[in-house]
């Protein structure tokens, strides 16, 4: 047993490298087209002493095996003329050197599909040299492309017939099989993927997709491919438009983006309205350039073109804004008070009245008051008549409202001889603390400037308010005998009418002109209007 133990790593080393003396210099990896020659040059080195061998004259034999086959089977190409070679190999694998110069060349003519192999090569000579050398051989590999054939261009949604094919012009003979793979073929019947000929009817997913046509050689079990890209044209699609802004040298610019996606590209053209073939374009690329303004609004279409159809798509520009309330503003008629309200917004806003804690909207009216209202394009116009139920102390608001924001304005008539004062755009528990107060200091005013005036002023000279001009918010009281000769009071009850007369009223406008503070879209947005006051 010890000896075996012995020689099996001997035996194992052996078989990965060559023994010593014994050499092989080849080119290991070899590729040839189908049916072409070839010629391998390859020599070689083995130990030997002419004058140490009784045999020294002997002519030194070599032999290509294929890879698998032992030694004592028939070889591929030899010198010796009493061993045997392979019938597919005869005649075409040739030893074209002189084995006694070390020379063990190859030549191949009409390289068949199935020469594609390993081989390695055996020298021989006498009866000491007996050796397969092991560590180099020769890959030979026989490469060979099937042909698909198809009519071009592929169009998306025409059928089309495509064949694949394998000429073998040095007349070899084999059992071919076909088959397909890609990704468009991936929702057809696997049963028809195994045919030299394909139907496909092309998609314009399958645009720029890979196509394999494989053949197997069953005899030579060789399996060969060629691989085409496909070149599917289909008419234009998925139009998408995208905005930007952009900032240039006059201020801000509204950028349109139009793209598509077909093939062969398309033209690309943006139109003020829906195109005709009579539009002429307002832009023949896809990039449209608007200066921007907060009035920029537009109905524009891009339309994508080519051989195979077109696509269109449309878009308006619209701006959006929250309400702008002009109003209200009321004016004493003959048959009573009308106060009048517009607003611009962005959609157009809707109008309506709240009369102390009623609500008014929309065209109504009856035997107290008349509601009206009307609209053209982002106006918004209303009215409110009011025949009777006039008082001090009654309130009246117009509110414009849209999506985007509320505005409302109020009008308050005053205690005394009735005027009303006019809160534009006012709102909250903070606006109607400063109206308060600006009263406040209204009437501490007017006081002040009554009793300036009883010290001063010329007897027989007519009541005049500083502030109000012509306008009476009250007439002095004659001076009770204690009270100090220069003290006035403001008193609406020393002019009242006889009763069952209706007492005359005064109305006084305030506006304000508009502070805006923005405000969240679910909340009116309020302002505060400052102006010089009026009177009717």
């Amino acid at each position: 047993m010890v000896p075996l133990l012995l020689l099996l790593p001997l035996l194992w080393g052996g078989s990965l490298q060559e023994l010593q003396g014994y050499e092989l210099r080849v080119q290991e990896s070899v590729v040839v087209q189908a049916c072409m020659d070839i010629l391998v040059p390859c020599s070689f080195s083995y130990p030997w002493s002419s004058g140490n061998s009784r045999h020294s004259s002997d002519e030194p034999f070599i032999y290509w095996f294929r890879e698998g086959d032992p030694h004592y089977s028939d070889a591929v190409a030899t010198n010796d003329r009493k061993k045997r070679v392979k019938s597919e190999t005869q005649g075409r694998f040739h030893l074209v050197g002189d084995p006694r110069d070390n020379d063990c060349s190859l030549s191949i003519q009409e390289a068949r599909l199935s020469d594609s192999g390993v081989y390695y090569l055996r020298v021989e000579r006498g009866r000491n040299v007996k050796y397969s050398y092991r560590e180099k051989k020769l890959n030979l590999k026989v490469t060979e492309k099937p042909d698909i054939q198809f009519l071009e261009p592929l169009e998306s949604g025409r059928r089309t017939s495509l064949t694949c094919s394998l000429s073998l012009a040095c007349g070899q003979s084999h059992y071919l099989l076909f088959s397909w793979a890609g990704d468009t073929l991936d929702a057809m019947n696997p049963d028809t993927l195994h045919s030299s000929e394909l139907t496909l009817t092309p998609r314009p997913q399958d645009h720029g997709t890979n196509l394999t046509c494989r053949v197997t050689l069953l005899g030579a079990q060789v399996t060969l491919e060629r691989t085409v890209q496909l070149n599917v044209s289909y008419a234009p699609r998925n139009l998408r438009i995208s905005l930007s802004f952009r900032n240039i040298t006059e201020g801000q610019a509204l950028q349109l983006l139009c793209v598509a996606d077909s093939n062969p590209p398309a033209q690309l053209s943006w139109f003020q309205v829906s195109p005709t073939l009579e539009s002429t374009p307002i832009s023949s690329t896809g990039v449209l350039e608007l200066p921007y303004s907060g009035t920029t609004e537009a109905e524009l279409s891009c339309r994508a073109q080519n051989p195979l159809g077109s696509q269109n798509s449309s878009l308006g520009l619209f701006v959006f804004s929250p309400p702008e309330l002009l109003g209200p503003s009321c004016s004493q008629e003959d048959e009573g008070l009308r106060c009048s309200c517009s607003s611009q917004a962005r959609p157009a806003p809707s109008l309506r009245w709240r009369l102390g804690e009623g609500l008014l909207e929309g065209n109504f009216s009856n035997a107290s008051f008349k509601v009206t209202s009307s609209s053209a394009g982002p106006w918004a116009n209303g009215s409110l008549s009011l025949h009777e139920g006039l008082s001090s102390g009654l309130s009246l608001s117009c509110e414009a409202l849209n999506i985007h924001g509320a505005r409302s304005g109020s009008v308050l008539l005053l205690p005394g001889k009735p005027a009303f004062l006019v809160a534009g755009a006012l709102g909250g528990a903070g606006a109607m603390a400063l109206l308060c107060l600006f009263l406040c200091l209204l009437f501490f005013f007017i006081l002040k400037s009554r009793r300036k005036q009883a010290a001063t002023r010329p007897e027989g000279v007519e009541d005049e308010d500083p502030v109000m001009g012509t306008v009476a918010w009250g007439s002095r009281q004659k001076p009770c005998p204690d009270s100090p000769p220069d003290q006035m009071v403001l008193s609406p009850a020393e002019d009242a009418p006889p009763p069952g007369e209706q007492e005359e009223l005064h109305y006084a406008s305030l506006n304000f002109h508009e502070m805006t503070s923005r405000e969240p879209q679910d909340q009116e947005a309020t302002s505060t209007e400052y102006s010089e006051i009026k009177t009717s």
